[in-house]
């Protein structure tokens, strides 16, 4: 893996002794193989934000399908195009397995270490692919269906254009690339949306912790997307600027000292026209969301809309 410093998936970056087996990335073969498994943790990230969860996945889904976050379980998303190969590997210094996506760049976007003795016999039942296979071969038509070739008749839903789409819209086209070509034209974004400081980022994790007010939060690596919901049980930032909050199940980190903007992003949700706080790295790739996800109740979407509306913007 190249150039992924501060990755922080255990194992991935140095040289270990072990074994690797390639396994089937495509859907639906990968989303079989990910829901064999009763108990692991998940991470998904990179060096600016990070989210870490143990439990067992949800069915993953591709850009364009319908999206839950539930809890107790793994929420990913996953843009096919981008995931290149899929990996089980096993450190025989410590005997401990891991399912690994890789991106085409081979750098590891999602990890998920097997965290009992069953699920790693598990990982044996993985389907394989012979070597110089890869999810390539899946690939989605802007704006348009997945097509999937040697599986007929599979139709998925289409990707909206983000312009004037949803939620579900602003998210996937984040996922295609990070948000970089959205961000570059924003300006086309039919919905509310004005940058505010970054400085605001841990007071209103502080601020949701101590009301009891349930947040979602979304973190990114290239092609793919994990996400978790609840209530933020407690949160922590040290003297460099890394940030901590545990959310429901999940643990996220990020470093506010490679968030170069934020901005606050309006649009239509369960409840109506819903706030978003989208943390940009240096590249101007959108790195983590902390919004609301699905049905949280009129009164928990009216707190974090009223929370979202008094939140400074950028000083001039």
């Amino acid at each position: 893996m190249a150039e992924h410093h501060g990755c922080g998936f255990e194992g991935c970056c140095g040289r270990r002794n072990g074994t690797a087996r390639l396994i089937d990335a495509r859907m639906p073969e990968l989303a079989r193989c990910l829901t064999l498994f009763q108990y692991v943790q998940a991470v998904t990230g990179g060096p600016v934000a990070r989210i870490d969860q143990a439990g067992s996945y949800a069915v993953p889904s591709l850009r364009g399908e319908a999206f839950a976050v539930r809890p107790g379980s793994i929420a990913l998303r996953i843009d096919a195009a981008g995931v290149d190969t899929a990996v089980v590997a096993r450190d025989d210094d410590t005997g401990s397995v891991a399912l690994r996506l890789l991106d085409t760049e081979g750098r590891t976007v999602h990890q998920g270490r097997l965290l009992s003795e069953g699920d790693r016999l598990l990982a044996g039942l993985a389907g394989t692919v012979e070597a110089g296979s890869s999810a390539a071969g899946t690939h989605m038509v802007p704006d348009g269906p997945l097509m999937v070739p040697g599986v007929p008749e599979r139709v998925r839903e289409r990707v909206p254009a983000w312009e004037d789409g949803d939620q579900l819209a602003q998210l996937d086209a984040v996922l295609a690339d990070g948000g970089a070509a959205r961000r570059e034209v924003f300006h086309r974004y039919r919905g509310e949306h004005r940058p505010i400081e970054v400085g605001v980022v841990p007071a209103v994790l502080d601020h949701v912790c101590s009301v009891g007010l349930p947040i979602g939060v979304a973190v990114f690596a290239p092609a793919a997307m994990q996400a978790c919901g609840g209530r933020v049980h407690v949160t922590d930032r040290t003297v460099g600027g890394r940030v901590f909050a545990a959310v429901a199940e999940s643990s996220v980190e990020i470093d506010l000292a490679g968030v170069r903007a934020c901005h606050l992003v309006r649009s239509t949700a369960a409840h109506g026209p819903t706030s978003a706080l989208e943390l940009d790295d240096e590249d101007g790739r959108c790195v983590a969301v902390v919004t609301q996800f699905g049905m949280v109740g009129e009164d928990v979407h009216a707190a974090w809309e009223h929370l979202a509306a008094s939140l400074p913007g950028i000083s001039t």
